[in-house]
């Protein structure tokens, strides 16, 4: 009884080592290949389970998703002649997993390598044709659209799908920075120049024109100032001859009373005058009202 089981469990490893062998899974990420004694039989596998012949036949699986290349900084002329460096990268995936394996002998690191080389000359080609303004800043999306429609025709021999080829970064050589840089700093400098220079020309003018309208103003101040105190001197005559024509001889003593106080204001003054001046009318006349 026990050699029965044993010999059952020896049958079944048996079947079971043989349906390993004789099976093999595609998963939906995966790419096979399906080999008899080193010819492809079949590659297009759709992901389940399917059969092969242990020995005779050997699979070969690929990654079907999306990859990702990237490329080392490459520099390339201008339509200028100028030095640009270019850092990009490539979105790839295997496409053909039979062309792939005939084309590289299903090395990655091949294709990777002969892509790497088409999408160079694709840069070189399209950064040749332009100016580097354009590669910088306003004809990159253009430049980068071209290089994967023409690229991605090429790379189909080689069993691929090229989806995307995008630039990282577009960098000048160092002495062509230096060299942008001095010359930036030079054009700023003149545009700070004549700012300064516009202002100093307008602060100037302003200026002028304040002292101009102080002046003025100044002027008409004393003007009416002057035709003020002339009113004034005016009305005070006017009041003066108002008053002298209304009592004469009082007025006369009014004005000899304040000589009098202007003339002897102080201690120690002294006037010499004729006995007969005029001056001292009212103190020779006691009978004067």
């Amino acid at each position: 009884m026990n050699s029965g089981i044993r010999f059952g469990f020896v049958v079944l490893a048996i079947f079971a080592i043989v349906i390993s062998m004789s099976t093999f899974i595609v998963h939906e990420r995966e790419l096979a290949i399906k080999f008899k004694l080193g010819e492809i039989v079949e590659s297009d596998y759709e992901p389940g389970i399917y059969f092969q012949i242990p020995i005779i036949n050997n699979i070969r699986k690929f990654d079907s998703r999306v990859l990702t290349m990237d490329t080392p900084s490459e520099r390339f002329l201008t339509a200028e002649k100028k030095n640009v460096i270019v850092n990009s990268f490539v979105k790839w995936k295997i496409s053909d997993p039979k062309t792939f394996y005939t084309a590289t002998a299903g090395d990655e690191r091949q294709a990777i390598a002969r892509m790497a080389s088409i999408i160079n000359n694709e840069l070189k080609g399209q950064i040749a044709s332009k100016t580097m303004r354009e590669v910088i800043s306003g004809e990159r999306a253009t430049i980068m659209q071209k290089v994967t429609d023409n690229a991605g025709v090429k790379v189909r021999d080689l069993g691929v799908e090229l989806i995307d080829v995008r630039v990282k970064k577009v960098e000048l050589p160092e002495e062509v920075s230096n060299t942008v840089y001095r010359r930036m700093a030079t054009e700023r400098q003149t545009v700070a120049r004549e700012f300064r220079s516009r202002g100093e020309e307008k602060a100037k003018q302003i200026r002028a024109n304040a002292d101009r309208q102080r002046e003025e103003i100044l002027a008409e101040a004393y003007r009416k100032s002057e035709q003020i105190r002339g009113e004034g001197d005016a009305q005070s005559a006017k009041t003066y001859a108002d008053s002298f024509n209304q009592d004469k001889e009082f007025y006369s003593f009014y004005r000899s009373l304040k000589a009098y106080e202007t003339s002897f204001g102080n201690n120690g003054d002294m006037i010499i005058l004729s006995p007969d001046s005029e001056f001292f009318k009212f103190f020779k006349d006691s009978t004067a009202n």
